[in-house]
Formats: structure tokens, sequence, C-alpha cells
């Protein structure tokens, strides 16, 4: 009997290429190749657990077309040579075995590789100076160089480069490709009315700036023969101002539509602008799911006959169903939900879907892209050690033992989990009556939807698992002694910095911010929130949203404060700052805290030196975090010191991903 996802599930052939499903891994780069190019048995390793795990076609982002010219990632795979073949063939063959299509990302990325990358200007449509460009020039301290306008004979040069990249794929065993014709690379430098500036017959019209791109898919078939994929992807509204929406896009995919398979419809551009409308192609935490479904929806509407894929914050296969059963789009596409849950596919499958562990849209993975490091995951620390565990199993451990866990947060649960994976017989210790953590304040706002599931889930995992929980317990040195654990896993977390230097901070009407948002403490009408990090932010956008008079003060400077902002809370900062200008939230840089009083705040502004007043009937902080130091050294040697481990906050204060991490490399070494 199959699954109550029947759409999803549908199989369907294209050119007599099988699909089973209708579930795509939008491309990533986990920077695990070759730094010359080349796929690597960690590479394989890397997504066997999302091919085992029931998607039909994984997509690898980004592969160039020739590195030589076109490079801007340091591991990037290079199709430029038949080189590649032999290991692709390592990556298609693993795929195959699980009955899923290995693919690739075809691309050039034109105007964004850096003189210092390949030794010459990058090539164009046009000869421009884009704003990457002269962002990176002034961080090189060198003047901004111009891209090179591609000559009819760089044309055809391209054009074959990309038919030779297909070619390569099918000679190593694959049946599908993902031309990248979005995004602001080169296909869609042509395409964009933004960037093509020629007086050609390349430039100039819609159906003229399409050419180049239906040469290149036609060139693609010419090569590889009619049983062969081809899935063209587009930005169906580039978002800036100058840039083609999704009108004309209508009008773009009408010329297309003859010479490709599936239209991939995402949005927005990736480096321009710097990184402004990068948002509309990786959605983060603070954005609305399926953010560019409308888009495959309208397409679908104008072209019923042709294959569209949709992308853009499709967390769940409940969306997925939900859109291919309304004739939204054929396939949905995701990445960070995959790579969160490589096996979400087979759960959904088995109709387990409340064991889909939720991604947070965090972007801890993309954060290792630059500088590089393997990508992994916050919420799945098995991505990051699939070279280590052997298909991403956690392996059974060669003796049983007994294991304390300490702290029922994420770190705490997280080890819980692979402990008992591991077979080990496992108490977790938690002085309050819930689990969760610091994620329970975290996830207050209305809009931490992802944090939300991610809290049930990890919840409901933990009750779930063949452990003891000890709530209202706090573990203590004689406790953990007597019960002569063989290993203990502490996770005791960190508590809020109150600095105690401050005149007032004791005042009843100080509180730490989560605490407010809990409703653990009054909170007034007029509120001053000290500290802007992310939760303090977030805390502001909450309390603004209840109708509160919301100030925020930060002692930092703007470039310190939004490095700072977008460490915690990666691509969310610039949409949190956004936020609070929409909604008319102040927030005061370089002004520091100096006295509390009933009814307000005395500040100094570190620019000026002038104190500075701001009424307020609460004073909420959101100074960070300090690790429980004093918790972790006292219970550090109630077992043989080589068997217990700190982890999470109460090592080093960081977020989820560190926490989720660090507990599990712990655990599986026990």
């Amino acid at each position: 009997m199959g699954s109550s996802y029947e759409h999803v599930f549908s199989p369907i052939r294209i050119r007599g290429v099988d699909f089973k499903n209708r579930v795509t891994m939008a491309p990533p780069s986990p920077n695990v190749a070759t730094q010359d190019g080349f796929v690597t048995r960690d590479f394989v390793d890397w997504f066997r657990p999302i091919a085992r795990g029931g998607c039909a076609t994984i997509y690898v982002g980004n592969a160039s077309i020739d590195i030589n010219e076109c490079h801007d990632e340091q591991c990037q795979l290079d199709l430029g040579t038949d080189k590649c073949i032999l290991p692709l063939t390592w990556f298609s063959e693993m795929a195959a075995q699980y009955n899923c299509n290995a693919s690739l990302e075809i691309n050039h990325n034109g105007k964004d590789t850096a003189f210092e990358t390949v030794g010459h200007a990058p090539y164009s449509a046009s000869s421009i100076i884009t704003t990457s460009e002269i962002s990176r020039a002034k961080r090189l301290g060198r003047d901004p160089i111009p891209s090179i306008e591609m000559t009819h004979e760089k044309i055809a040069e391209t054009v074959n480069k990309f038919a030779m990249a297909a070619f390569r794929m099918k000679q190593a065993g694959m049946k599908v490709c993902l031309v990248h014709g979005g995004h602001g690379n080169l296909i869609s430098q042509f395409t964009s009315p933004m960037y093509n500036k020629r007086q050609d017959e390349y430039g100039g019209t819609t159906e003229k700036r399409a050419r180049f791109a239906i040469e290149v898919c036609d060139a693609i078939r010419a090569k590889v023969g009619p049983n062969f994929v081809i899935e063209y992807r587009i930005s169906a509204d580039e978002i800036a101002p100058e840039g083609m929406h999704f009108d004309e896009t209508l009008k773009l995919i009408e010329y297309l539509q003859d010479h490709i398979d599936i239209i991939h419809l995402s949005a927005g551009i990736h480096s321009d602008f710097d990184m402004k409308y990068y948002r509309n192609w990786c959605q983060n935490y603070m954005m609305p799911r399926g953010f560019n479904v409308h888009y495959a929806r309208d397409v679908k509407k104008a072209f019923p006959n042709l294959l569209v894929t949709t992308v853009g914050s499709i967390t769940s296969l409940d969306m997925g169903e939900e859109i291919i059963a309304n004739g939204w789009a054929d396939f949905v596409a995701m990445c960070r939900p995959l790579m969160a849950d490589p096996e979400m596919p087979r759960k959904y499958a088995q109709d387990r879907p409340e064991d889909r562990r939720p991604c947070l849209r965090c972007d801890a993975c993309a954060a290792r892209l630059f500088p590089p490091h393997p990508l992994n995951c916050a919420v799945n620390p098995i991505l990051g050690m699939v070279t280590e565990l052997k298909d991403g199993l956690v392996p059974k451990a060669p003796v049983k033992k007994r294991v304390a866990v300490v702290g029922g947060g994420p770190a705490g649960i997280q080890a819980m989990l692979a402990l008992v994976d591991r077979g080990h017989d496992v108490t977790l210790y938690e002085k309050t009556d819930r689990l969760g953590g610091n994620i329970i304040p975290g996830a207050v706002p209305p809009f931490k939807i992802d944090l939300q599931d991610y809290l049930k889930w990890l919840v409901r995992q933990a009750q779930k698992a063949p452990a003891k929980i000890l709530y209202n317990t706090e573990a203590t040195k004689e406790m953990l002694e007597r019960e002569k654990y063989d290993a203990i896993i502490i996770a005791v977390g960190a508590k809020p910095l109150i600095p105690s230097n401050i005149p007032g901070i004791d005042k009843p009407h100080v509180h730490w911010a989560p605490d407010a948002e809990m409703g653990k403490v009054p909170c007034g009408d007029n509120v001053v929130i000290v500290g802007a990090g992310g939760v303090g932010l977030e805390a502001a956008l909450d309390f603004r949203r209840m109708g509160k008079e919301v100030t925020v003060i930060e002692m930092s400077d703007y470039a310190t404060h939004r490095m700072s902002l977008r460490k915690s809370s990666g691509h969310a900062a610039s949409e949190m700052i956004d936020m609070m200008a929409e909604q008319n939230v102040p927030l005061h840089l370089e002004t520091r805290l100096e006295e509390i009083c009933d009814d307000k705040i005395i500040c100094k502004n570190l620019k000026s030196g002038e104190l500075v007043e701001f009424p307020c009937d609460t004073v909420l902080l959101s100074l960070g975090l300090v690790p429980l130091h004093d918790v972790a050294d006292e219970l550090r040697h109630c077992a043989p010191e080589t068997e217990v481990f700190i982890v999470g906050d109460a090592k080093d204060v960081g977020n989820i991903s560190t926490a989720v991490n660090s507990a599990f490399q712990a655990a599986v070494h026990i």
C-alpha cells in the first residue's frame, strides 16, 4: 500500500528517463570536490544519504563549463575537459544504486569571475562594471575592471563548452542536466536588460536576448541526443529595478519552451548589489515558506504543457503534495530541507511526516561556503561526518555503557539521541520541567516558525527515545558520582550576561529579554532593549508587533554590528534591519548604557561623548550569554576524565549548529 502523498510520489518519464517521484534536490556546492574541480570519494559519500533517502534527482550546484575561465568557488566542479568523466561516474553510479538521477547544474558565471582568479577580465554579454566588481575592487584596493564583451567567435566557443559539459555528463552516466540561466550568471547576462547592452543579434528585444540561451540548449540537444533531459533554471523575476521582471520572463519562456524539457523557476540574483537580492533565491527564517511558488503557478497557467519545477523554502513534502496536487508545478526542489533530513522522502512515503527533522533556514550551511569548509547542517550533524560514518549512519558501540547527559537543551537532546543510537544506556538530567533549553524562548516570536517546528520535533524525538529522562532534577556532583557512570556529557548551557557595574541594573523593571517575551516577567508599554544582536532585534520586532513602543541601543558601530549580527543570524540579519526600519523601531548604535533609572535610561553617545536619555518603563537586556563554566567544572570529574565531554554553550557560546554538532561528535565517540 502506498503513502497518503500520492501526487508528490507519482512517477513520471521524460524522454524515456524515469523520475520515481517529484522531489529533486536543488543544487548545493558542498565543498568536497578537489580544488582543481574533480569529484572525490568524500563527495560521493556526502551525497549518498540524500540519494538513499528517496529523492528522484540530485543536482550539484555551479559546475563550471571551464574552470580556467569561469571560477567563483574554491571546490567547484570543472566540466572543461574529459578528465572529469571518470570521477563523475563515481557519483552517477552511486546515485543509480538508489534509482536516483545524478545531475549537475552547468554554469558560466560571466561577469562574476574575479580578475585575480583567472588572470584576465571576466567575459560577459557586454562590457560592464557591476556593483559586485566595484565592491571587490574597493576591498582589494584596485580600480574596477570591466568585463569583456563576448565576440561572435567567443559566443560560439562558449556555446560549445556548454554542449561539451552536458556531453561529458552523459558519458559519465547522467541522463539529466540543469542549465543555469538565472541568478545573474552568464546566460542571464544575455537575457537580462540589466546586463545586456549589445546592439547586434544578441541584444535589444527579448527575442534577441534569448538567442544565446536557445543556442546553448540546442547545442546541448545536438550533442547529447534525444534521450536526455534538459532542465533550465531561470530567475522568474530578477527583482532588481533594472532587471528582467516576470512579465518579460513569460515572453522569454515562450521563446525557450520548445528547446527545453523542464523550466526551473527561482528568483533574484546572487552577487550584485552586495547580495541584496540573495533573499529572493535563498530565503531566511524571517520570510514566508514557499516564497517563489506563485511564479511556478503562473507559469504553469501560461504554459500548461511545459513541465515546471518550483523552488524556494519548500520545507516539507506536505507543502510539496499541495503544490503538485494543485497543479502549480510538476516538481518541487529543495536543498536545505534535504540536507537537514535526507530521509524526508522515505519518512513521508512511510506516512511518518512527524519524524521529519525540520530545516531552520538558518544558513549555517551557506556560512561555510566562504571561506570554504565542507558543508554541514545545524540540525543534521551526520552531514558533517559522512566520511567518518559509513553510509551516514550512526554505528553501534562495541561496548554498551551507562552514560549521563546533563542538560535537556538542543546539545543534550542530540547527545542523548546519538547515544541511544549507539546502543548505550542513557539517563538525561533536566533541571526544569521542560526539554528544549534556550530554544524555548527562542521559538516564542510568531515569526520563528522554523524554530517552533524544530522544538516540537526535538522534544518528540526525545520522548520516543529509549532513554531515562529525569525532569526537575539538577544533577549534582554527589548524584553523578553515586551512579558511577561510565561516561558523562555535560550540556548545561549558558546564562544571560548581566553586567554588575551599571547603576540600577537590579531594579525590578529590568529583565532578560526572552523572559519578557515568554511572559515570565511583566513588560510595560515603553520598552528599551539593550543589545542589538539577533535575540535583541527579534524581541524588538515581537514587542513592536504587540503595539509597544520600542527603542534599541547598541554599543558597537555600524560595521561591527552588521558583522556580528550576520554571524549570529545569517542572512536574516538584513531582513531584521529592514523590518526595524519598516516598523519604526529606532536602533541607536555607538550608544552605551550608563545608568538605569525608574523611568528612563542614561546612555553615552560614544561618538560625541554626550549623555542621552531614553524614557521607558521597562528595560530588557540582550547582551549575550556566558557559559556555565562553574557548573561544568563541578561535574567534569564525576566519571573517568577522558570519558567526560563538555559540549554546546557550556563550552563556548554559539548557536544551535555548534551545540548540536559538538554534542553529536562527542556522543559518537563514546
